[in-house]
Formats: structure tokens, C-alpha cells, sequence
């Protein structure tokens, strides 16, 4: 089984790495892979580079074999579109093999308004994770979909490549990228937010405000 957690991660944190790891260990998969966007189409611009981004993320993750990164969407012109991701992994892997992508179900709640959202049933299983305070509404397209397609376990995305979707509330820690490049703009610290490594990198490169010479 083939599992995606795609994001901005801008930049990653502490929250993005242990909910990969709660990934892995609720679906029983020795390997998740990071997806960072290159252009986020529902977003502003990222207040780091598509390359600042990717090199964060690849300090982040070292030492830890269960995470891995997948840099295709940077390598690809243009916004990163969900369903053009998959297609390239389904090529890939074959038609037989399950893949996985991981959502918040913030996302996940705004999923009609997705490019070509009624393909991606088709090319893959959904896992839905619980974010504080956000719902999906009573009725819309995501509840509709979800109702349609409600798996009961880890177990049934196992037994075939796509088309189910999978509900995970697993402990969260509550940190957000925004609040963290919001406190370095600020001039307030945001380490063990953060990996040493990546905040250590973001001052060097002075990113999101930070300045190297800094006394936080």
C-alpha cells in the first residue's frame, strides 16, 4: 500500500511529522511520503521557496526511515493538482497496487471544489483525519461522498486500489505553520515547534522574517 500526505509544509513542524507517523502506524505501512506543492491553488504564495521548502523538509525527515519525501510536484510546472498527482502514482504503480492519500478534514470538506475531484475516487483511497474544529457539513458533496464510500478499516483499503474512504482521529498535536511563521515575523522563537535542524536552516536563509544574528 502506497501512502501520500501532501501539504504546503511551510514550513514543516513537529504537528506535520508525528500525525506522518500516526499514519503509519494506523495503517500498519512501513513508508509515508511527504508531498510538498509547488503551487498551492487554493492558497496565497508560500512564504518560502519551492526549493527552501524541500530542503527543510528533507532535515526534518532524516534518521527517520518510515518518512520519505516525494519532490514530483516541485519538478512539475504550474499549480499542483491533486488528481494530476495521482494519475502519474497510478501509472506508476500499476493498476492493482492501493495508494492512499491523507487529508485533514478541512480540506476534505471543501472537496467538490477540488480540479477534477470526481476522478480521484477512481485513483485512489482517501484517509480523512479529524482537525480540531473542523467539520464536514451536513449534506454537502464531501458528507455525500463519504457516506457513499465509508470504509470500515485499515483492512478494506488493503483489499483493493481505490475507492474507499477512511475516517482516522488519531492525537494531533496542535500546531499550525501558520502560527509559526506569524511568531518568527514576530521575533519570538518557535523552537520545539519545530525540528532544531529546520529552525536552524530558517535563520540561516532568513526566511519568514528570521534573522540569523537573532537572539531568539
Amino acid at each position: 500500500m502506497h501512502v501520500i500526505y501532501g501539504g504546503t509544509f511551510d514550513p514543516i513542524h513537529h504537528g506535520h511529522l508525528r500525525l506522518a507517523l500516526e499514519i503509519s502506524d494506523a495503517l500498519a505501512v512501513d513508508r509515508v511520503d511527504l508531498v510538498p506543492c509547488h503551487i498551492p491553488p487554493h492558497r496565497g504564495s508560500t512564504g518560502a521557496s519551492s526549493e527552501q521548502r524541500l530542503e527543510l523538509i528533507r532535515l526534518a525527515i532524516a534518521g527517520e526511515h518510515r518518512l520519505c519525501v516525494d519532490d514530483r510536484e516541485l519538478r512539475r510546472a504550474g499549480a499542483s493538482y491533486t488528481a494530476d498527482t495521482l494519475r502519474q502514482l497510478r501509472h506508476e504503480l500499476g493498476q492493482q497496487e492501493p495508494l492512499v492519500m491523507v487529508v485533514g478534514t478541512d480540506a476534505f470538506a471543501a472537496f467538490d471544489r477540488w480540479q477534477e475531484w470526481t476522478d480521484i475516487p477512481a485513483l485512489a483511497h482517501i484517509v480523512v483525519v479529524q482537525r480540531p474544529g473542523a467539520d464536514i457539513p451536513v449534506g454537502s458533496e464531501a458528507a455525500r461522498l463519504l457516506s457513499g464510500r465509508h470504509a470500515s478499516g485499515p483492512d478494506v483499503l488493503r483489499s483493493s486500489p481505490c475507492g474507499a474512504i477512511l475516517q482516522l482521529d488519531p492525537p494531533l498535536l496542535d500546531i499550525s505553520a501558520t502560527g509559526i511563521r506569524q511568531r518568527i515575523a514576530h521575533g519570538r522563537s518557535p523552537r520545539y515547534l519545530t525540528p532544531d535542524p529546520v529552525w536552524q536552516r530558517i535563520q540561516s536563509l532568513c526566511l519568514y522574517g528570521a534573522c540569523p544574528d537573532g537572539n531568539f
